[in-house]
């Protein structure tokens, strides 16, 4: 039974917060009585965070990464190698790789991952503006970063078969440092950097007929 309360204004600010992920209701109580417990000042300026975080903020034209501007820092960035592009499933995962200072290239964010039990499927994701961006030229190598999960075994060979048509450009895989069924965003940085460094064909990974 939820717990009722005797203002309407509490009662709002409680459910608001239980809709973030991980936050049940008696969480979402502390956290709402804790900001009542703050300046207005402090109060005030946690909103407008808030409120300009969901103003402001969009997503790179170019990689689909969180960004201010239409092409993000990483894209525009002259001292990122442009022929390596890292493919990963979320921004979490272009943060954690960032992390490892071993990545020097560009990313492509997905979105998602190709799931048919979840009724998710290639078109659903950012699967046609890797294609294009392989097309325009440029480049060399596509490392596929992305869950060690049945989702990211069958998003990688799609992936795989979608950039057939480019012969000259490298289809690398994370090596199997990160354990089966791991997803980027929990496994440690140390781990994540050498599977970066000692990444290996994806046409390795299987026996084609």
């Amino acid at each position: 039974m939820e717990q009722e309360f005797a203002s309407s204004l509490l009662e709002n600010a409680v459910s608001e917060f239980a809709k973030l992920p991980g936050i049940g209701r008696k969480t979402a109580l502390r956290l709402v009585l804790h900001l009542l417990k703050q300046d207005e000042q402090e109060a005030v300026a946690f909103g407008e965070a808030i409120m300009r975080l969901r103003r402001e903020i969009g997503y790179c034209h170019v990689c689909h990464n969180i960004s201010e501007t239409e092409v993000c820092p990483i894209c525009s960035n002259p001292m990122r190698d442009s022929s390596t592009v890292c493919v990963v499933e979320n921004v979490k995962d272009v943060m954690s790789i960032e992390n490892t200072h071993q990545h020097h290239g560009l990313y492509h964010v997905l979105g998602g991952l190709i799931s048919p039990m979840d009724g998710v499927g290639p078109n659903d994701i950012e699967i046609d503006s890797l294609v294009e961006r392989v097309a325009a030229g440029g480049i060399k190598e596509v490392i596929l970063a992305l869950s060690t999960t049945m989702e990211g075994d069958t998003t990688n060979f799609y992936i795989f078969r979608r950039l057939a048509p480019f012969p000259d450009v490298r289809i690398t895989i994370l090596a199997r440092g990160v354990s089966v069924g791991n997803e980027i965003e929990y496994t440690d940085e140390l781990t994540l950097g050498r599977s970066i460094v000692n990444r290996t064909l994806f046409s390795d990974t299987f026996h084609q007929e």
